[in-house]
């Protein structure tokens, strides 16, 4: 498979996961930067959609991801974004990476995030 790389970076959304009650009455923003790994070789000669990963579409989905069901770890969220994604064109490898820039822990530092890479076949 190429190397061929499309990224959608910092898409942003309001949403209530956490293990803490007050993320699911309160809620927080997160963060989302997704790259898409595959032969775009296609798209490129023929400066046709159907023949790319549509962005739109994809953006489309992540939002579904984030603000349609509700989870208590960002692992699991960044699992659920690769899933929707990956079926949805796969072939492809993806990287995850999802931000929670303002967790409500003790702590002083940028929020965390979890990056993740799968291949869907």
């Amino acid at each position: 498979m190429s190397s061929d790389v499309l990224r959608l970076r910092n898409m942003r959304f309001f949403a209530y996961h956490g293990l803490f009650p007050q993320e699911g009455e309160l809620g927080q923003r997160f963060e989302v930067d997704l790259e898409l790994r595959g032969d775009f070789s296609a798209a490129g000669q023929s400066d046709q959609v159907e023949d790319t990963v549509d962005y739109q579409r994809v953006y489309q989905l992540v939002e579904a991801a984030v603000t349609c069901q509700r989870f208590k770890l960002v692992e699991a969220l960044a699992e659920h974004i690769a899933q929707a994604v990956g079926r949805a064109f796969a072939p492809v490898r993806l990287t995850v990476r999802v931000r929670k820039p303002h967790p409500p822990v003790a702590a002083h530092f940028d929020g965390i995030e979890v990056e993740l890479q799968r291949a869907y076949e």
